[in-house]
């Protein structure tokens, strides 16, 4: 009997240290609890980060319900349905004030370029540039917003319209939604 109590003790004690050991030889094959949390951190910011595509109905819809022109088109060579846009294009073109001396012609630019770049983050404008030649028009802005009255507004607070160094010209223009310039 005592024999067997030992026996039994020995044997527990033996389990106890197998297990203990696989356990160990388990955690060594395991990765770094930082490695895993970071990249599991990674994939749920792709996740989040990686946006949620609309149907072309949802955004017709977002679009309308927010006062923009849309409608849908067909490509008649691929049947492709697309959407279509309203925008609103702004000519800069030369103003009557351009008397202003370079110091004040530059501030003047500076304050324009500030401007578009506002547009731009705003969202309000999609693109803007200048023509690379000397003539009437200078430039253009194509303006993202519902209505002729909201691109005329925005187009006439640049500094540069504001000073008479430039005037604007805006037609509405139609463009398919989404569609990159090549």
């Amino acid at each position: 009997m005592v024999k067997s109590k030992h026996m039994k003790r020995l044997l527990t004690v033996f389990l106890v240290l197998i297990l203990v050991s696989c356990k160990e030889e388990a955690k060594a094959n395991l990765p770094d609890v930082n490695e895993v949390v970071s990249e599991n951190a990674d994939q749920a910011k792709e996740i989040i980060e990686a946006p949620i595509k609309k149907t072309a109905k949802q955004v017709k819809e977002a679009l309308s319900a927010k006062g923009y022109q849309v409608f849908y088109d067909v490509d008649v060579a691929t049947k492709d349905t697309f959407l279509m846009q309203q925008y609103f294009m702004a000519f800069l073109k030369k103003g009557p004030i351009r008397t202003q001396n370079e110091e004040e012609a530059e501030l003047i630019q500076k304050g324009h370029l500030a401007h578009l770049g506002k547009m731009y983050e705003l969202g309000y404008a999609d693109i803007s540039g200048p023509f690379g030649d000397e003539g009437d028009i200078r430039g253009i802005t194509i303006y993202n917003v519902p209505t002729l009255k909201m691109a005329d507004s925005l187009a006439n607070s640049d500094p540069a319209v504001k000073a008479g160094r430039l005037e604007i010209e805006i037609h509405p223009w139609w463009a398919a939604k989404g569609f990159p310039l090549r």
